[in-house]
């Protein structure tokens, strides 16, 4: 999942502490690591899904991917939407302003689906940056009465899991302010906010 990166779009609760401008160059070159990381990744597919939807036809976004809008709605009615679409076999989402995901993870995402339901990448701050489903015999629907950005937002979501088998995979910080910015850098070992 992917916004178009267009200043003051992406990334404004990072953009009120850092400013817009490198907000939104801090999400250009993370999505732009992360999608051709990924995309050179034989043992998956990726697809990219657009909000907001005009936003399809951007340059912003590597041009070689396959892409769909997000479509209408909150985060948990996109999310849901894109895990139904298609045939039935297993989807993973995931989105494209966390620095830390590699392919690997993704394949672990893929390898949980083969004996669980769901799989659910938990982040440091009470959220996740990944959730997959297996969709057969059926799908879950685990976003309703969610409070996003929240402390409580995956507990949320497994507390609306109840009854189905769920699998967590690797535990990734994202980057929603600038201490979390600050963090990944000193992990990483460089900037992850680029300059200029």
């Amino acid at each position: 999942m992917a916004k178009t990166p267009v200043l003051g779009l992406v990334k404004t609760r990072l953009g009120r502490e850092i400013g817009p401008a490198a907000a939104t160059r801090f999400y250009r070159a993370t999505a732009a690591a992360v999608l051709g990381r990924l995309a050179l990744d034989r043992r998956f597919e990726v697809i990219l899904a657009i909000a907001p939807d005009a936003g399809v036809a951007t340059r912003g976004l590597p041009a070689r991917l396959a892409r769909c809008p997000q479509g209408p709605g909150d985060l948990g009615a996109k999310m849901q939407r894109l895990l139904e679409r298609g045939g039935p076999g297993p989807v993973v989402l995931i989105g494209t302003d966390i620095p830390g995901i590699r392919g690997r993870h993704i394949v672990e995402a893929f390898r949980l689906l083969g004996r669980n339901d769901v799989v659910l990448g938990p982040a440091d701050d009470g959220g996740f940056w990944m959730v997959g489903f297996r969709r057969f015999p059926r799908t879950p629907q685990p976003f309703r009465r969610v409070r996003w950005s929240h402390a409580e937002t995956l507990a949320n979501v497994e507390r609306n899991l109840t009854g189905w088998r769920v699998a967590h995979g690797a535990r990734i910080s994202d980057v929603d302010c600038a201490l979390d910015l600050a963090q990944q850098s000193a992990m990483l070992g460089r900037r992850v906010l680029p300059v200029g």
